[in-house]
């Protein structure tokens, strides 16, 4: 899978002082990929637009995790 037009971002709800987060690139067709901010090297996860909105619906539900 080709990622260099991916454009990256991280949540609005990272601290910014390297925390435990996520990016998440959602500009690619058919798409969303996520990778570890702290290891952007080690690997890339790739969902169907259908499934990264279930999955984040589902997490607006449950809400943060200590």
């Amino acid at each position: 899978m080709e990622l260099t037009g991916a454009r990256w971002r991280t949540s609005t709800r990272s601290s910014g002082n390297g925390g435990a987060c996520v990016e998440v690139a959602d500009n690619l067709p058919g798409v969303v990929l996520v990778r570890d901010s702290k290891d952007r090297d080690g690997g890339t996860l790739a969902f169907g637009p259908a499934r990264w909105r279930g999955f984040v619906d589902l997490a607006k539900r449950i809400g943060p995790v200590d």
